[in-house]
């Protein structure tokens, strides 16, 4: 595990360095695209900070936020109107609380995104969906999987199964980041990233998380 926690480190350092280049131009949208991108690599973090603490329930609760946020994201630069843009970019208050309040949930966001965004980056997202989105849901809600995982223990192979799959969706987040930047270069970069770190992820995420 220690091992796997420093390669993984090492490859959210290259997801950080891809989040450093410019945008491709500054309009609300893409701004708000990188900002979701920057929050669930925050997420990522603090995962294996929590991983690291023994905090394992509170860990794998933070990796369905860092989903949720990378399809945010992507639903931001792919589908949302001008008008849902500027309900997260005006000033905080309680009468523009209430507006971004109506902003739509992630089914409804996957859902558009198969209608709209390219098929390479909407598999990935249908992927993690289909074989994690209930057993997190359990983590986050104090339901079967918290119960039984956080009273009777946490086998690494389950825990390195939850490293690799916030890996994974650094992995998207690095391919989204590349793509505000307009540089095909780097979006090239960022998939060959994949063979190089290719001990930080599964081929696929296991429904018995």
């Amino acid at each position: 595990m220690d091992k796997l926690l420093l390669r993984s480190s090492e490859f959210e350092n290259y997801v950080l360095n891809v989040l450093s280049y410019p945008l491709y131009d500054n309009s609300q949208r893409v701004k708000v695209s990188r900002i979701m991108c920057s929050v669930s690599l925050e997420h990522a973090e603090s995962f294996k900070i929590l991983l690291a603490s023994r905090n394992f329930t509170s860990a794998i609760g933070l990796l369905r936020l860092q989903f949720e946020c990378l399809v945010r994201g992507m639903w931001i630069l792919y589908v949302a109107t001008d008008c849902a843009v500027s309900k997260l970019t005006a000033e905080l208050n309680e009468k523009n609380q209430k507006r971004a309040d109506n902003l739509p949930m992630l089914s409804e966001m996957i859902k558009r995104l198969e209608e709209t965004a390219p098929k390479n980056a909407i598999n990935p997202i249908l992927e993690f969906k289909k074989y994690s989105w209930k057993p997190l849901s359990g983590y986050v809600h104090g339901g079967l999987h918290a119960v039984n995982r956080h009273s009777k223990g946490y086998p690494i192979e389950i825990l390195e199964q939850a490293l690799k799959a916030s890996n994974g969706v650094n992995g998207m987040v690095a391919i989204l980041g590349s793509i505000l930047t307009g540089r095909q270069s780097l979006t090239k970069d960022v998939y060959n990233s994949f063979q190089t770190f290719s001990d930080c992820f599964q081929m696929r995420t296991n429904k018995n998380l």
